[in-house]
């Protein structure tokens, strides 16, 4: 081999090497965030790295990653859910109503999840049924499942004094919130269906392109309704946890929480365009957000910056992704 060919052959090894070191960096730009966050609230705040201020973070975003995780199915899947924060109002003041009225804890508790699936069902029916877009479809599902806990609390709060509701949001085992427990327990089952069963890989091939998914002989609006079936089971899970927790019933309770859901879904790296995604990311999203407001009040920073900081923090990270996908 000449001297010419030996140069040009160690200059495209370093090319690819420089072109891999930077999709990594944009392949895990949500992580090295991550990271950098970590290591600068390590740095300023001495009691960020401790026990209970970890724990407190995971108790209180519970709910908010149950949510993400399952929404990063309908988002890779190439569709929106806005009506996950109604869902969780819905079922949160129904679960509340109930251990009022039976005095039935567990009763209680488990009727958020089965509140949650049934709404979740129904928005699938009317998006693959009446053929309307996800975006359109949820966002008029919210409005009515809102109105719905508004009517069954009459406006106002329906508060738990049933003995052992807070079990779920405010018991700890081995001084960890059994929030926490679920929390993990959930997210790794979600993990596992989207990234190692055939329906996850269902999910990918309809939101990457759904004639030819149709084509292949699978079944998308079945694929649908059982990701927006598993999108309400989610927020049904996430509202018993958060109504324990408070120990009442609000019909307001999930105000906002589906567009921070969506936006930590985004901020993890999983495409709005379908077919690109993780639960990781999601989850790693979720966190980055939690880190960034846990931060501010260590620091006792002023608030009103926080949703700034965020905001650029996510143009940054869907910026790198952009970067990716342009390059590919």
């Amino acid at each position: 081999m000449t001297k010419e060919a030996v140069d040009t052959s160690v200059t495209t090894v370093r090319a690819r090497a420089k072109l891999s070191v930077k999709d990594i960096a944009i392949e895990y730009a949500v992580l090295i965030l991550l990271g950098a966050v970590l290591i600068v609230l390590a740095i300023l705040s001495p009691s960020f790295f401790t026990f209970a201020n970890i724990v407190n973070i995971l108790n209180q975003n519970a709910s908010l990653v149950i949510i993400a995780a399952a929404g990063t199915f309908v988002i890779v899947s190439g569709n929106f859910d806005l009506s996950t924060g109604a869902i969780y109002s819905v079922a949160g003041v129904v679960s509340a109503w109930l251990a009022v009225t039976l005095g039935s804890v567990w009763i209680a508790l488990l009727a958020a999840p089965v509140v949650g699936l049934g709404l979740g069902a129904f928005n699938g029916i009317i998006v693959t049924r009446l053929k309307v877009h996800s975006f359109l479809a949820t966002l008029a599902s919210s409005m009515i499942f809102t109105t719905t806990a508004v009517l069954i609390t009459g406006g106002s709060l329906i508060t738990v004094t049933t003995p052992g509701f807070t079990i779920l949001g405010r018991s700890r085992i081995g001084g960890i919130f059994i929030a926490v427990f679920v929390l993990v327990l959930v997210v790794a089952i979600f993990w596992v269906v989207l990234s190692r069963s055939v329906f996850g890989r269902h999910v990918y091939a309809v939101g990457g392109n759904r004639n030819a998914a149709e084509l292949s002989g699978i079944r998308v609006n079945r694929v649908l309704v059982y990701v927006m079936t598993l999108s309400g089971l989610a927020a049904g899970v996430a509202a018993a946890i958060g109504v324990s927790r408070i120990s009442s019933g609000q019909p307001l309770a999930g105000a906002g929480l589906e567009l921070s859901a969506i936006a930590a879904v985004i901020l993890g790296g999983t495409s709005i365009y379908g077919g690109v995604g993780a639960v990781w990311r999601s989850v790693s999203g979720v966190f980055l957000i939690a880190l960034i407001g846990n931060g501010f009040d260590l620091m006792n920073l002023n608030p009103q910056l926080k949703d700034m900081v965020t905001g650029f923090i996510i143009l940054a990270a869907v910026g790198l992704a952009a970067a990716g996908r342009t390059r590919r």
